[in-house]
């Protein structure tokens, strides 16, 4: 049986590197896509299937600004959510503060992450829950250093190049043993240390061993008005859901339409596959120009042929360097995105996945809960099935998977087409 997991959200700080004469909001509440940047990042983890629970940490004075972001998003996870509890002065204690509240809270993981920090993504989370299933007591998500470092000594001084072989940015979410990273800091508030930068140091000074996960580059924190730019940019580029009222119901959908989609990705080196947004462990990966979501891209095919809006390599050609690595699910709230413009809404999906290997079985629950998530369906409306090809092909000789979708929509008629029916 899979572990539980929470969620700890650090909101409480003041954002004072982003100091705007014309606002005292904090970084936090800002717009971002329409909403406040909070709402986008509990949206993500929200909507993550293996998150059962949530809590904020936020300052006493910004309880009206929580409640707002809070009521900002439409997405079904706020049953999640447990009260928001008040942080204290340094980020350390924020963290302590909000371990506490999840004491009495039945879950085995809990996953800290930074507010200011909305481009998280499934695959990152995924990454390090692989990591602590492992048996790992900590996991940071990072990425490589590519950049030539220099120190400077002194002014006026030469500068000296740092090695960055074995350098790596650290981000959010840290991911502990809940229990474990509990008495970590009470650990270290007993002893008086409140100067940690984040909670691996201070993990490691007590004895815990933390190991690296895969990070996203586009998981940046957001820190300074040139950072709140690049995310409007990255916001916009990666279509980030906009704020929506609330869809018309199925029954006011009279035209009714269906697509399908078909998309292939051969194996390579790698440790875990990406289906439906879920890593499932296994001997290769799957190779692409993004993160090779075969289940992900017959799904956006389809739902893009349901409208007759092109196809997935139209709107994210692999030519283009701004998808190298990118989180499908991206790409279908894209598909999302032009299906709600024109006023309708995703009905059903099938799907079905063909391989020899990874066994599908054991994971079909967790993808059909991923791909509701991802596609704001009912887990009911989601169906997925798995067969192999009797060793024929491509998919017989274990070179790769394929995947075929169905995806079912519903749409108002347009004024001329009602006039006929």
């Amino acid at each position: 049986m899979a572990k539980t997991v929470a969620a700890l959200v650090v909101a409480a700080g003041r954002g004072s590197r982003l100091a705007d004469a014309h606002t005292s909001v904090p970084k936090q509440y800002r717009l971002l896509a329409g909403r406040p940047v909070l709402t986008h990042t509990l949206n993500v983890l929200g909507n993550h299937p293996r998150i059962s629970h949530m809590v904020t940490v936020i300052h006493p004075d910004d309880i009206g600004l929580y409640d707002d972001a809070v009521a900002a998003s439409s997405e079904p996870w706020q049953p999640k959510l447990l009260p928001a509890v008040f942080g204290s002065k340094t980020r350390q204690g924020s963290v302590r503060e909000g371990l506490r509240a999840l004491s009495a809270v039945p879950c085995d993981y809990v996953l800290i992450h930074d507010a200011a920090r909305p481009f998280l993504t499934h695959e990152v989370i995924d990454g390090l829950l692989a990591e602590l299933d492992t048996g790992a007591e900590g996991a940071l998500a990072a990425t490589q250093i590519v950049d030539t470092l220099k120190k400077q000594t002194a002014p006026g001084r030469p500068l000296e190049t740092v090695d960055r072989e074995r350098l790596w940015a650290a981000q959010t979410p840290q991911a502990f043993p809940l229990a474990r990273i509990s008495r970590a800091h009470e650990n270290a508030a007993q002893s008086g240390r409140r100067d940690f930068p984040d909670d691996t140091s201070l993990a490691e000074w007590d004895g815990m061993t933390v190991v690296l996960s895969a990070g996203d580059p586009a998981n940046f924190k957001i820190t300074t008005a040139a950072d709140l730019r690049r995310a409007e940019k990255q916001a916009s580029a990666l279509t980030m859901p906009q704020a929506v009222s609330s869809p018309p119901p199925l029954s006011d959908l009279p035209d009714i339409r269906m697509g399908t989609g078909y998309d292939v990705h051969a194996f390579e080196d790698g440790n875990s596959v990406i289906l439906g947004g879920v890593a499932i462990p296994h001997s290769q990966k799957l190779k692409g120009h993004s993160d090779a979501d075969v289940v992900l891209h017959a799904i956006t095919d389809a739902t893009l042929g349901a409208i007759g809006d092109g196809d997935i390599g139209q709107h994210f050609p692999p030519s283009d360097s701004l998808w190298k690595g990118a989180s499908s699910d991206r790409f279908q709230h894209d598909a999302m995105r032009r299906l709600t413009e024109r006023g309708g809404r995703i009905a059903h999906i099938d799907v079905t996945v063909v391989c020899e290997e990874p066994k599908i079985g054991p994971h079909r629950d967790r993808i059909r809960a991923s791909i509701a998530d991802i596609c704001r369906l009912p887990v009911s409306r989601v169906s997925v099935k798995a067969t192999t090809s009797e060793k024929l092909g491509f998919t017989g000789r274990r070179e790769g998977i394929a995947a075929l979708a169905c995806v079912t929509v519903r749409l108002p008629f347009e004024d001329d087409e009602g006039a006929r029916t």
